[in-house]
């Protein structure tokens, strides 16, 4: 089956987890009227399911090709890019001044996760473009935003990030790419960079990389690395591409997934040097470069929602036509649907349960970056910009691992046939897995959590996020429908308060045993915050309709994350507060 973008779903999460209403109302937003939202959701979810969801098994299949002249896309790609493009989907949450629309980010979010689950390797290069806006639009200097700003918010042109190098991974201090100084105020770039996502492609008639590379005698370390527009073509004096660069594309990678998305290596000043132009303060690229990687992250963990959602619809679809056995009480004749079959039903409801939680968040991180970006109230902003920096690393790492863990029951609902690649189930599997990879391990994500966001204003932060979890599940104790899972849902809330404590006081002076836990610790406050999402659905639909169908679902699911999710997350806890030998990490391997 294709996919069909749950649109209504995705309105439900946005009004009553991630309050967009609000941005509005308080005037943060004010184009973002429940009209103007409900219009760009059902539009962006046609587009999804009718123009990108068809071409993602062709991409699969066929992916991108590197020819004599560069880099082929699969079948429709172009022509299908270039219709989203013209429908300004690139430049939804871009500044008006910069020639987007200024919608709220959380409102592109929706959206995001939409394009990404008709077809994650179709979406990840807009993706890839959007935070080069925001880099550029952050630290780019008046010349350089007038020249390439305008053309990528529009998706005219698309944008890169080229970082990693085969030395310099997830250590960024080790990179080698060369810059230098030449007296017109450009630079010439040299250097090799590898994984370099939509590297070269055929869907815009120009790329702009954005390099990461060494000034002579820059300081050691990632103090010493600097930031660098690089263009594919160079712009003649009417700011059109002219004359090509020094820049090209030396190879594809062949993938485990995504493979209608070129992965490219690139080789910078293969020649004379390739002309770049520095954005931002010398050494000080890092900072530049993470405006647009804490972007990126939010919009992989998207990656992980959607390919979640993805694999549960066609598992869904699967279990209610797939005939087999005799479930418990069939009294028809023959095979029953395996959908009837209890421990299929688990793996559905698991699936959907972990999917919502990941929405939910994923949302709360993007309202949280929008009020960051819009509050006038110096307190409010920093509230924001707090739990921005908090849910950054929970939302990336959760979501993506849920992809992971979704995709893979997706299979598992399929039986023998979710093996075989024809059913596309397989697909989905291979294309998730790099989400946990890329744009910051996850293990690096536990790390940011533990060691840099757990630790902000002395652990009030964290401790202010604990309160708003307890604070949220309060109305269910009063609620009869409700009472009986509020002590269940508290369970991970009060395993999350103790851990803290423990890696708070593990810091100060045993870092080694707050490391040891520190990807158990992420996933225990995800499933913590991630009840408190499903708690706030279910109430919502309860107080509309109980006996919607939908609205069933949706307090259904927080039945089963309470009963089936929660209890054994809050085990995390017992694993987290122990020190690195006693969890059996002195090991000699």
């Amino acid at each position: 089956m294709t996919y069909q973008a749950p649109v209504a779903d995705i309105a439900f999460a946005l009004r009553h987890v991630a309050d967009l209403d609000s941005l509005q109302q308080e005037g943060l937003y004010p184009e973002a009227t429940p009209d103007v939202a409900a219009a760009v959701l059902e539009e962006a979810g046609r587009f999804a399911s009718e123009r990108i969801a068809p071409l993602n098994r062709d991409g699969d299949r066929v992916g991108a090709r590197l020819e004599g002249h560069g880099v082929v896309t699969a079948p429709g790609w172009r022509e299908a890019y270039r219709d989203w493009s013209a429908a300004g989907w690139n430049g939804l949450a871009a500044p008006a001044s910069f020639g987007g629309q200024g919608l709220p980010l959380l409102l592109n979010a929706a959206c995001l996760e939409m394009w990404n689950a008709a077809s994650m390797a179709f979406g990840l290069g807009p993706l890839l473009t959007m935070g080069a806006v925001e880099a550029l639009g952050s630290h780019g200097s008046p010349a350089l935003r007038a020249a390439y700003l305008g053309k990528l918010v529009s998706g005219e042109w698309m944008g890169t990030m080229n970082l990693t190098e085969p030395q310099a991974g997830s250590d960024l201090g080790a990179l080698r790419s060369r810059a230098e100084r030449r007296d017109d105020g450009s630079y010439r770039i040299f250097g090799q960079k590898i994984f370099i996502t939509y590297g070269d492609h055929d869907l815009t008639p120009n790329i702009v990389h954005l390099v990461l590379a060494r000034l002579p005698n820059a300081p050691a370390g990632t103090r010493g690395i600097s930031l660098f527009l690089v263009p594919k073509y160079l712009l003649d004096a009417e700011g059109r591409p002219d004359r090509r660069n020094d820049v090209l594309c030396a190879g594809l990678e062949h993938k485990l997934g995504i493979h209608g998305s070129p992965t490219c290596t690139m080789v910078f000043g293969d020649k004379e040097g390739a002309v770049g132009y520095l954005v931002g303060e010398e050494h000080r690229g890092l900072a530049c470069m993470f405006t647009m990687m804490n972007n990126a992250r939010l919009a992989v963990g998207l990656q992980g929602v959607a390919i979640a959602e993805r694999a549960y619809q066609q598992a869904l679809a699967y279990a209610r036509e797939r005939r087999q056995g005799r479930s418990a009480g069939w009294r028809e004749g023959g095979m029953s649907p395996i959908i009837d079959h209890p421990d299929v039903r688990r793996m559905l409801m698991e699936m959907r349960a972990k999917t919502v939680a990941a929405r939910g968040l994923c949302y709360q991180l993007a309202e949280a970056l929008d009020r960051s970006r819009r509050s006038e109230d110096p307190a409010r902003r920093e509230d924001a910009q707090n739990l921005a920096a908090l849910l950054t690393p929970v939302a990336k790492a959760f979501a993506t691992d849920i992809g992971n863990e979704v995709a893979s029951l997706g299979i598992q609902v399929h039986g023998g046939t979710g093996f075989i690649e024809e059913t596309g189930a397989a697909q989905h599997f291979r294309d998730a897995r790099i989400a946990a990879i890329y744009e910051g391990t996850n293990g690096i994500q536990a790390i940011d959590l533990v060691t840099r966001k757990v630790p902000l204003g002395d652990g009030r932060v964290m401790a202010g996020f604990i309160a708003g979890l307890r604070n949220s599940l309060e109305p269910m104790a009063g609620t009869p429908r409700f009472a009986g899972l509020a002590p269940l849902l508290l369970q991970p809330v009060d395993a999350l308060e103790r851990a803290t404590a423990f890696v708070l006081a593990a810091l100060r002076d045993r870092p080694a045993d707050a490391l040891a836990g520190a990807a158990p610790y992420l996933r225990l406050c995800a499933v913590a915050a991630g009840g408190v999402v499903l708690a706030r659905e279910a109430m919502a639909a309860a107080a509309i309709d109980p006996h919607d169908p939908a609205h069933r679902r949706r307090i259904d699911t927080l039945h089963f994350h309470a009963t089936q999710i929660a209890p054994p997350a809050a085990a995390l806890a017992t694993g987290i507060m122990r020190d690195h030998a006693d969890a059996g990490l002195e090991t000699v391997f």
